[in-house]
């Protein structure tokens, strides 16, 4: 049922670090490429990284910077360290794979991440 399982959310301050881990099942993560959702209050989901099977990342402008996203192929997770954070990071991160031929996406239930002033 839960495909990709997240990890690492929590509550910290303003400026402050955070690591969160994406475990996947090893047929889902070698055949796409994974990122990072987040959806904060009153607003659409949106992308914040993306690496692909290569190890190629893009970032949304808003983490640019401050956020990296990782992949362990050995251990079948993907990785987003949140440094400098804001109370404008505060949402629900969720992980994401992208499978193609034919596409299809498998989503974590998601972590909560909350950035205290």
């Amino acid at each position: 049922q839960v495909q990709l399982v997240e990890s690492g959310g929590g509550l910290v301050q303003t400026g402050g670090s955070l690591r969160l881990s994406c475990a996947a099942s090893r047929s889902i993560f070698s055949s796409g490429n994974m990122g990072w959702y987040r959806q904060a209050p009153g607003k659409q989901r949106e992308l914040v990284a993306v690496i692909t099977r290569s190890g190629m990342t893009t970032y949304a402008d808003s983490v640019k910077g401050r956020f990296t996203i990782s992949r362990d192929n050995a251990k079948n997770t993907v990785s987003l360290q949140m440094k400098s954070l804001k109370p404008a990071d505060t949402a629900v991160y969720y992980c994401n794979a992208e499978i193609l031929n034919p596409p299809v996406h498998y989503w974590g239930q998601g972590t909560q991440v909350t950035v205290s002033s």
